[in-house]
């Protein structure tokens, strides 16, 4: 039983590979945004002819960058602006129109898109500034232009922004000075004048763009619904932002997880310090959040960030113009050895590698360079190259498949022909799969150079640190991006008991309590399978010496309270307590240090030898992307050393391992000086667990597990703090995770007609192996029904392909997988339609595919995991669900009928059928 399939092979740094069926979807599916990128007419409310006005400005923009489409000026004073004819209204427009643009005073703006909805635009662009940035007044004005366009379907980009011009359409629709060339690169930018900035400098360099746009104050469309737009335009290769605020973290994260594993994304994000961070709201009107939570969330989703406008304008171009490399390893030729170590330097410095010269290379080099050349990587061809000898040297530097880029200086000499070298350089430009730099120094003598290699499509930068860097960011981001989607080890069964967990976080709350005690804490770690030091409570002395007897000396005392947060603050922490006497003392030592509200005993521990390393494990909220997780060193000193990193719950066993290998106690943890090393593995799967309690416990605020002791024996929590949200905070408001965590809802069981087992949960990173086997079960037939046409199980198996099936946005969509003892057997998914234009409105339509194991056919289990994803349409708020079904396949359409789709209307492929069903 068998449907076609909305996924594909791809690489992660290039196009997808085929799949006819996806293939086919895209060629037919629109999308909501179109109408700012390729509109057939445009409408400009405010419109003038005053010299030097923005609406004067975008007129002639837009006549003079034809787009195939027609300019209706609105403005109710004039009948004409710039011979154009103009109208009072966009009711007045005899013809329909796709966009307006709007220039008006703000207070306007808000009846203007109340026209415009009734016109049935269904886009407009608010140029005009005055909105949330001024205060509670321009708040107003937003909540009531989106609340018009919301009655009308109509999406706004801005307020507060330049425009968009998409340049391979044609379309102007800005007030900036120039038009941007054509090209692969998409442009987002809050800053408008930041644009302008970078579209000057592009026109210099030769570097084009696909889309130029800036967002302003995302009203409306936003980060995750451009990357989204970028990410299926087949004419973008790659994505960069000016992000002055994240706006919608979440969608935000979601696109660009989706987006970065076929188009590089990268981010300069304003506001890494405070006083920048403040400027940045101030600008916006939004807030920025912690920069240190952004740089785990950029991770987390792939995104490239850098820190200057020069980092972007240098990535912008290699990228337009060269591949990403696939290693850390660079080849450098030169005529100079200074510029030779400079390079090599900054390459070393950011963690590249100097390509080895193999010996058949070295021998073929020392054929033709003078006996003085380096005969080494750099490889310096001296200051009297000419651009011979330069072309011998680049022909056998590209030849070697070692390197993963090269890199070619050039220092204007006396014997240096600095021209017809370029021209020499200029074949490698498209040819080697890899990156080519290059850095022509000096001024005007290597002026024309420079021009011959910026047009060829190799990027060349003034100084060769500069280029060296650049290839250490690239490679870094290709690294990172394969990290994310390592196939994870699977995770080890352990009782994990989260509503117990639940039901005593709840019974805290009720009391008007948000601290919990330590024993608490401890009770919550245990649910979750996390191990804790023995822990018990007594309210008298003599209870506490009972407790310490039974557990044997020595014995530790720590404060047991409802109040105090930091027991060692207040002397609430006695240590290494040898005898019954010594529990007394203490136990009357405590209760001294903190008032009698604040004192309602003790909790007695055995002392645990502090011999291994002291981790810290917690979670805090950020107001923008959630709970956030942090690991680091731990002790009483842990605010001293700041050896700490952070990331985005939930994790994996591989995220967990990328989150602890960014802290120096890793190093420690892998064994130092003669220690052995402790069981990474465990204290990764104690981190997956400490990740699945935060984002399955929404009441927890903040937690801190402090210390964890970690040594090559044991692995145990020595004390634990856990702050709940006030009860005045409902559940259904409390922060969410950024990240969608693993549905649990949607796990179930089933037997199949022969009375077969088989368990029905959401796919998870760690079925990739099983998927592998899976596509193996496969008949030709089967495949060629999901497919429209066979395709090969290599490429079926393929990592690139699988991890984009295993590794799901929850968000975006639900994959059902039916396993069998240890078989899976069946995948069906289900996935929303992102940006679509339907009758029910973008983002609650979703495709479904279904594919099940020949061996497993004919014994109801389609049936039964359609009629899962009906249900789980349901409850994520979908309205209509869809597929496309080859005609020939009859089974797979009396599936359908049964479970109350609508089979038909006709498809545009007569091959196909197209079924559907209202969700009610």
């Amino acid at each position: 039983m068998t449907l076609r399939t909305n996924s594909s092979p791809v690489n992660a740094h290039s196009a997808r590979q085929s799949d006819p069926a996806h293939d086919l979807l895209q060629a037919t599916q629109t999308s909501a945004l179109d109408v700012f990128f390729a509109p057939r007419s445009v409408a400009v409310i405010g419109a003038t002819e005053n010299p030097g006005s923005v609406g004067r400005t975008l007129i002639t923009n837009l006549i003079a960058s034809p787009f195939g489409g027609t300019v209706y000026p609105i403005n109710p004073k004039r009948p004409s602006v710039l011979g154009i004819r103009a109208y009072p209204s966009v009711a007045d427009v005899p013809e329909p129109v796709d966009l307006a643009v709007i220039v008006t005073p703000a207070p306007t703006v808000p009846g203007i898109i109340a026209d415009c909805v009734q016109a049935g635009i269904k886009g407009a662009i608010v140029i005009s500034a005055g909105f949330k940035e001024t205060g509670a007044e321009g708040i107003e004005l937003e909540r009531r232009v989106l609340e018009a366009a919301r009655s009308g379907g109509m999406r706004i980009i801005g307020p507060n922004c330049l425009g968009v011009m998409s340049p391979l359409t044609g379309l102007n629709a800005t007030f900036a000075q120039a038009m941007a060339r054509p090209g692969k690169v998409a442009f987002l930018s809050q800053s408008g004048a930041l644009l302008t900035a970078v579209l000057d400098y592009a026109i210099r360099e030769q570097i084009g763009f696909s889309a130029f746009a800036s967002l302003g104050s995302m009203l409306d469309v936003g980060w995750g619904d451009l990357i989204d737009y970028l990410g299926n335009d087949p004419r973008t290769t790659s994505i960069v932002l000016y992000m002055e605020s994240v706006g919608d973290a979440r969608a935000f994260l979601s696109a660009a997880r989706e987006v970065a594993l076929t188009k590089p994304i990268i981010v300069i994000k304003a506001g890494r310090t405070s006083v920048g961070a403040k400027a940045a709201a101030s600008h916006t009107g939004s807030l920025t959040g912690s920069d240190e939570v952004l740089d785990a969330a950029f991770a987390r989703a792939g995104v490239l960030r850098v820190n200057t406008i020069a980092d972007v304008f240098a990535l912008t171009e290699a990228l337009a113009k060269q591949p990403t490399p696939q290693g850390n390893r660079l080849t450098i030729v030169t005529n100079a050895g200074g510029p030779g170590v400079l390079a090599t330097d900054a390459l070393i410095s950011g963690g590249g590698q100097l390509t080895p010269i193999s010996d058949a290379t070295m021998a073929e080099l020392n054929g033709f360079l003078p006996a003085a050349w380096s005969h080494n990587n750099p490889i310096d061809v001296l200051g009297d190259a000419g651009a011979d000898r330069y072309a011998k040297t680049l022909e056998l530097a590209a030849k070697d498949e070692n390197a993963d880029g090269l890199l070619v200086i050039l220092t204007p000499q006396a014997m240096t022909d600095a021209t017809r070298t370029a021209e020499y350089l200029r074949p490698y430009a498209r040819s080697l799969g890899k990156p080519v730099l290059a850095s022509w120094m000096g001024g005007a003598t290597i002026a024309a150079g420079e021009q011959i290699l910026s047009d060829a499509g190799i990027p060349t930068f003034p100084y060769p640190d500069t280029a060296a860097d650049v290839f250490n960011t690239l490679w870094r981001y290709t690294q990172n991006l394969r990290s994310l989607y390592e196939t994870p080890t699977l995770a080890e069964a352990g009782p994990v008991d989260a509503p117990a967990a639940t039901q005593l976080l709840r019974e805290v709350r009720a009391r008007d309590r948000v601290l919990l005690t330590e024993a608490e804490s401890k009770q919550i770690l245990t649910a979750y399978n996390i191990p804790t030091v023995e822990t018990h409570i007594a309210a008298d002395p003599d209870s506490a010496v009972a407790f310490a007897e039974r557990m044997g000396y020595p014995s530790v005392l720590k404060l047991h309270s409802e109040t105090v947060t930091h027991k060692t603050d207040v002397g609430g922490v006695q240590l290494n307590l040898p005898d019954a006497d010594a529990v007394r003392a203490a136990f009357d030592r405590i209760g001294q240090g903190v008032t009698a509200a604040d004192f309602l005993g003790v909790t007695v521990q055995p002392m645990v030898r502090l011999e291994g390393y002291e981790i810290i494990l917690g979670a805090s909220p950020d107001p923008q992307f959630g709970p956030v997780i942090l690991f680091g060193t731990g002790g009483q000193l842990v605010e001293v050393y700041k050896d700490r990193a952070l990331a985005l719950p939930p994790l994996s066993s591989t995220l967990a391992q990328r989150l602890m290998e960014r802290t120096k106690i890793f190093t420690a943890l892998q064994g130092v000086r003669g220690r052995p090393p402790v069981d990474i593995a465990a204290l990764e799967q104690v981190l997956v667990r400490f990740s699945q309690l935060v984002v399955e416990q929404p009441l927890i605020k903040e937690i801190d597990i402090n210390p964890l002791l970690v040594s090559p024996d044991r692995m145990i929590a020595l004390d634990a703090r856990i702050v709940l949200y006030d009860r005045e905070i409902p559940e259904e408001d409390l922060p969410r995770p950024a990240i969608r965590p693993y549905p649990t809802q949607y796990v179930g069981a089933a037997s199949l007609r022969d009375g077969t087992a088989v368990d029905v949960r959401p796919i998870r990173p760690e079925d990739e192996p099983a998927l592998v086997a899976f596509h193996q079960t496969l008949s030709e037939r089967s495949v060629a029904l999901r497919y429209y046409e066979p395709l090969a199980l290599d490429q079926r198996v393929a990592h690139e392909r699988l991890q984009r099936i295993a590794f799901t946005d929850y968000d975006r969509e639900i994959a059902l997988v039916a396993v069998a003892g240890a078989r899976l057997i069946a995948v069906a998914r289900l996935s929303r339609v992102r940006g679509g234009i339907a009758a029910v409105g973008s983002d609650q339509d979703a495709r479904f595919t279904l594919l099940v194991s020949d061996e497993f056919q004919n014994q109801g289990l389609g049936t039964l995991l359609l009629a899962r994803l009906v249900e789980i349409a349901k409850s994520e708020g979908l309205r209509r669900i869809h597929a496309d079904v080859l005609a020939e396949n009859l089974p797979m359409q009396s599936v359908c009928a049964r479970l109350g789709f609508q089979i038909g209307p006709p498809h545009s492929t007569p091959s196909i059928v197209a079924v559907s069903r209202e969700i009610v």
